[in-house]
């Protein structure tokens, strides 16, 4: 009866992630090719520059506390109000080194305008303070349906007044605008309706106890978002906001097209495995449910993003962003395997091996820097691009194995269930390539009828070989269907 009743509340949570992950994309999607006529390369590139600063500051706030409350089965009142007020008053501290700092973060850049910038964005980190314990509850609870409207509702409003300052001539300003809208309204919301206020209680026992599992998560998310954003730190150093704008773009697109499956699932994924992670049966079978899926629908998807990126670029961005198209390329051969690390590394956490993935983690950021920096200075910035596809790559590996090691899903068994998923995706982009070397037409005509083909080609031989990730898939999906249509 347990099991079916967190059976069907994860069928519920997918279905509203659903409905808010692509009604944002949607709106995303409204947003992107407005702004990108609007606004310039330089001012998407002032924001970039500043990302690995944010990032940073709200990963060192968060300290691996709401992963730890989530992995906690009965979180108390007094957890929740101690990791609030170490938010807020970590934030407020963090939020004005960040002001005094601006100086001479925009005097390392070059860019002199990044200093009003980053005292205004900054604000953002003190606004999430009062939005990450209400989210964290709303997600421990499963209420996703009350996530995905407030998000659904933030994006339309966002989309509205973003795209009034950039028409009426705000520029970068517009951008920042829109990243506090983007923490603000949520906050607002969840803290009229939630009903849940701190205690005046700061937990010395609390904070220790969840600080033993977070630190490590801290540790762990730090290496990873320095790696993550340490690109953008080193392409607006050794060049310029306007290169920085057009890898952002290609950047922001990859990680729309990577994220959007993978996203939907993972934000139910990790209560889910917190919930199982005392049967490794029952871990080993949801992680396999979840990898196939994510990458039965993801693989084709990118395969085909790099075989159109040209006219999906000129069509939305203009020929404005044309220099984004090679790094948009590459970089979806990194989401191949970025869009499977939430589901390994989710797993590990789940099970209470904060620490054990934490060492590893070192390991393959250290290694992923390496790579960067080193295809940088040797091949700049396709080599940099390159060395993030090697990084994301290990990291991938690395997080499998732990699962093996761990869970017992061994990593040999993960890969064949993936080789098939890959070889059909190769196999559909190939016939799809051939198909529009031939094709007499258009641009854009010929990508609409490779698109077709591809489609066509891959969801056909994965039904004529009844191939397995194709079966979950439809396990996975039906009772979701079943549930909407029901509910018409």
């Amino acid at each position: 009866m347990e099991s079916n009743n967190l059976k069907q509340k994860a069928i519920t949570g997918v279905m509203w992630t659903t409905a808010q992950r692509f009604s944002s994309i949607f709106v995303g999607f409204v947003s992107g090719i407005i702004l990108a006529r609007l606004l310039t390369p330089y001012d998407y590139g002032c924001i970039g520059m500043l990302t690995i600063f944010m990032v940073f500051s709200s990963v060192f706030i968060d300290a691996g506390f709401g992963t730890a409350l989530i992995q906690k089965k009965r979180p108390t009142q007094d957890d929740y109000s101690t990791v609030f007020f170490w938010n807020l008053g970590i934030s407020t501290f963090i939020y004005f080194i960040l002001f005094f700092a601006a100086p001479y973060i925009a005097q390392f850049y070059r860019t002199p305008i990044l200093c009003n910038v980053l005292r205004v964005q900054g604000l953002v980190l003190i606004v999430n303070a009062f939005l990450t314990i209400q989210t964290n509850q709303l997600n421990k609870q499963f209420r996703f349906k009350k996530i995905a409207i407030t998000n659904i509702f933030t994006s339309v409003i966002n989309l509205s007044f973003t795209v009034y300052l950039a028409y009426t001539g705000w520029g970068v300003w517009a951008l920042v605008a829109s990243n506090l809208m983007t923490a603000l309204i949520p906050a607002i919301v969840y803290w009229l309706t939630n009903k849940w206020y701190p205690k005046l209680v700061f937990s010395i026992q609390s904070f220790k106890e969840l600080f033993s599992f977070g630190s490590y998560m801290l540790l762990t998310q730090l290496l990873g978002r320095i790696v993550g954003n340490v690109q953008g730190l080193l392409i607006g150093r050794i060049y310029n906001p306007e290169l920085m704008g057009y890898y952002a773009k290609a950047n922001s697109t990859e990680q729309l097209a990577t994220k959007t499956i993978s996203d939907v699932v993972m934000q139910v994924t990790f209560p889910l495995y917190s919930e199982l992670q005392d049967s490794k049966e029952m871990m080993i079978l949801a992680i396999k449910k979840i990898v196939s899926s994510i990458a039965f629908l993801s693989y084709p998807l990118l395969f085909l993003l790099i075989l159109l990126a040209k006219p999906i670029f000129i069509l939305l961005y203009s020929d404005r962003w044309v220099e984004s198209i090679p790094y948009f390329q590459i970089l979806c051969f990194a989401g191949l395997a970025l869009c499977l690390h939430g589901a390994n590394s989710q797993a590990v956490i789940a099970i209470g091996k904060s620490k054990e993935m934490f060492k590893w983690s070192f390991v393959k950021q250290v290694v992923g820097i390496i790579c960067i920096v080193g295809g940088l200075f040797l091949f700049g910035i396709k080599g940099m691009l390159a060395g993030m596809v090697m990084q994301c790559w290990l990291v991938y590996f690395v997080n499998a194995g732990l699962v093996s090691h761990y869970i017992g899903y061994k990593i040999r068994r993960q890969l064949l269930d993936l080789t098939p998923v890959m070889l059909l995706s190769i196999g559909s982009f190939t016939v799809s390539y051939v198909a529009g070397l031939i094709l007499p037409y258009g641009m854009y005509v010929n990508a609409i009828i490779m698109f077709v083909i591809s489609a066509a080609t891959y969801i056909g031989i994965a039904k004529v070989l009844k191939l397995e990730a194709l079966g979950l898939c439809i396990e996975m999906t039906t009772p979701f269907v079943n549930k909407f249509f029901k509910k018409k």
